[in-house]
């Protein structure tokens, strides 16, 4: 028997209970070798390169939109095990983990929702085809095999298309070097949690390779928080299980090779395999006799060849990537009966082509033809064949680029981009982002301005699902969401970049918004609902930032991000705009925030090592209150401010022999993210790496 409960179960925990939701198209974001190796220890500091705001390695500095890179020496000396973990100091970001670790984790970038994200790996699009909003669950990523992040922010569908309404988060993985390697880590620590990762890297004459493979899991998270048992220990609810803890695992591996065929051709193929497992109690489930499970299985890969020409004034890539994935969900036994395990299964390929050429060393144009096929199939049922969901659909898109700089002053990225969805017809999307570099002062000046749009899922148009007393449908007839949004700033070096800061300004507009909307009943004590576009958000806010590298030794960073989120439903015309405004004259009321987008968020990083073989690190993040959903109650509610510290550090005792410690969450803090699942407290971790 389908469960309805447990598609809307799924559907919230991906982090979609807010004024809006929702699927994809991309573009591959794969960094050259060159820029891979990020220096270590007192040594001549680079220009920091990104490649997924313009498709093509670019100094960030010279990059109008706003973006944020996280290598993979950041990640292993902060022991960042999980993208979750990595993303919690990134200014603008917030992200939202049900249970700690090997819960569903979303990303809600500059008060966008999680479903307006897009994410890569290898340039392999993250999204999962078979979910019902689109929303990338980042707690089955780790970061071990993970050589850097990149977070690019603000609309960026002139490049990337369909989900890059809030931006885009590109992680490429480690390309082998050098002669072979071998890397082996263990880790153990708090929550039973036993961590181990193994890699094997190099290169010889034309090839190189990389292959990994890593495991972590835990069997004792306590995710249920205690105001949901009375003094006696028995669960309100009643369920045997509900006290548990959450017990996960995650196995992925990864490989990576590349074959310079000769010297105009290189062949580039990646591959990845997550089997992740969670068992969580859910409280709304009265009487359960045991715990819920999930199983989610990933399977992405990638095959291109680059082939320059003229010198290497001319590059083609061609690129085909397919992306699978299977979820399994088991709900525990309830005094009505038993409930029918829920398979999703979803599937994703793409092929890609695209052509950069330097007109001059200082101006390049970027042209390309992507075409991708969705399928997925889902326990939800037709109203007329009775059957399980199912459902197919496409897109072509062609984009074009013009990057340039002049004097050395002057930068500028301007793309457009036309897709054609097979459901819903044509859309267009632009981007347009300078940069000024002040002569003397050398103050830089950055601004961006573009729109994005959110293609509606197979789910969404597909899958309808009944029971006796409620009905669900699907809508086939749902069209894009659609954002507009710019941001301006800048960034001041001082005593020779050994200090710098920064501050960007940025708004958003969002229409069009997929939302649920009650239909009038076709019988009696029938109650149903279908999906239409009625919603509307605003965001707005700034980023500001202060970073000192006062010695080759010690760092420090500190961030703040400052975000109002608000549904704007009810002012999507000019009638609405007028009639809000006498509203909150009258009342002195804003519109309502949307859900799980704190106002404030503050880090600070500080880095030191104190003798050439001991690292040691500091991370602080407080996350302002924000509005949450009780999932108890079914309420708004206001969930209170938190604060984290992380203490980490590593010594290597020997040549290739690295010991390494952490403490998360120092202060044993009790925070709830989202609302009724509980964070982790205070924790310990250490472990040992060997390479040779």
């Amino acid at each position: 028997m389908f469960s309805p409960s447990a598609c809307f179960r799924r559907a919230a925990l991906a982090g979609s209970v807010s004024a809006f939701a929702l699927l994809p198209a991309p573009l591959p974001a794969l960094l050259p070798a060159h820029a891979q190796t990020a220096p270590r220890g007192p040594v001549e500091t680079l220009p920091e390169i990104n490649v997924v705001a313009n498709a093509a390695p670019t100094p960030t500095s010279e990059t109008g939109s706003s973006v944020t890179v996280i290598t993979g020496e950041q990640l292993q000396r902060t022991q960042r095990r999980t993208a979750p973990e990595a993303l919690q100091t990134v200014p603008g970001l917030h992200v939202v983990q049900s249970g700690g670790p090997g819960g569903i984790a979303s990303a809600f970038m500059r008060g966008t929702n999680s479903n307006h994200v897009k994410v890569f790996i290898d340039g392999v699009d993250a999204s999962d085809p078979s979910s019902a909003t689109g929303a990338v669950d980042l707690s089955k990523i780790l970061t071990s095999d993970i050589e850097r992040i990149e977070i690019l922010r603000g609309p960026q569908g002139g490049l990337y298309g369909s989900d890059s309404i809030g931006g885009v988060i590109a992680i490429s993985t480690k390309r082998g070097q050098g002669r072979p390697k071998v890397s082996l880590t263990s880790e153990a620590g708090s929550f039973g949690a036993l961590n181990l990762a193994a890699r094997l890297s190099g290169a010889h004459e034309a090839v190189d390779y990389s292959f990994s493979l890593s495991r972590i899991g835990a069997n004792a998270v306590r995710a249920t928080p205690s105001v949901f048992f009375p003094p006696n220990g028995a669960p309100v609810f009643a369920s045997p299980g509900a006290d548990a803890p959450n017990v996960f695992n995650n196995a992925t591996g990864s490989a990576r090779i590349g074959v310079q065929v000769s010297d105009r051709f290189r062949i580039n193929a990646t591959a990845r395999y997550t089997d992740a497992n969670l068992w969580f109690p859910y409280l709304p489930n009265a009487l359960a006799t045991r715990q819920s499970f999930t199983n989610d299985r990933h399977f992405q890969g990638r095959l291109e060849g680059e082939w320059t020409m003229l010198e290497g004034r001319l590059k083609h890539v061609f690129g085909v990537s397919r992306f699978n994935t299977r979820g399994w969900t088991s709900s525990p036994e309830t005094v009505f009966g038993p409930i029918a395990p829920n398979l999703y299964v979803g599937a994703r390929t793409k092929f890609d082509w695209r052509s950069e050429f330097a007109i001059t060393p200082d101006h390049r144009v970027m042209a390309g033809v992507e075409r991708q096929i969705e399928t997925f199939d889902a326990p939800a049922f037709d109203p007329e064949t009775q059957t399980a969901a199912r459902g197919r659909t496409g897109n072509t898109g062609l984009f074009a680029q013009y990057t340039g700089r002049i004097a050395d002053r002057f930068f500028i990225a301007a793309n457009v981009r036309h897709d054609r969805h097979d459901a819903f017809g044509a859309h267009t999307s632009w981007r347009i982002a300078p940069a000024f570099h002040v002569p003397v002062a050398g103050t830089v000046l950055k601004a961006s301005y573009g729109t994005g749009f959110k293609a509606p899922t197979l789910s969404q148009l597909y899958a309808s699902y009944f029971s006796p007393f409620y009905n669900f449908y699907a809508n086939p007839n749902l069209r894009p969401e659609e954002s507009r949004g710019f941001d301006i700033g800048f960034e001041q070096p001082l005593f020779d970049d050994r200090v710098r800061f920064g501050a960007t300004y940025f708004r958003n507009t969002i229409r069009n918004l997929i939302q649920i909307a009650t239909l009038p009943p076709s019988a009696p004590f029938v109650f149903e609902q279908t999906l239409s576009n009625i919603g509307s958000a605003k965001t707005y806010g700034f980023e500001a930032f202060a970073a000192l590298n006062l010695t080759p030794e010690f760092s420090l960073r500190a961030d703040y991000t400052y975000t109002i989120a608000r549904d704007a439903t009810s002012i999507a015309t000019a009638a609405g705009y007028l009639a809000e405004a006498l509203r909150q004259a009258a009342e002195g009321t804003p519109q309502p925030d949307l859900l799980r987008r704190p106002r404030s968020k503050a880090s600070v990083q500080a880095t030191w090592r104190p003798m050439e073989k001991l690292s040691l690190s500091a991370t602080l993040v407080r996350v302002g209150g924000w509005v949450d959903f009780d999932r108890i109650a079914f309420t708004r509610v206001k969930a209170p401010a938190h604060m984290l510290v992380n203490l980490a550090a590593e010594y290597e005792a020997a040549e290739g022999v690295t010991a390494f410690a952490r403490v998360d969450n120092l202060f044993n803090k009790r925070y709830e993210t989202p609302i009724g699942y509980l964070g982790p407290g205070v924790s310990g971790f250490g472990g040992v790496r060997l390479s040779f």
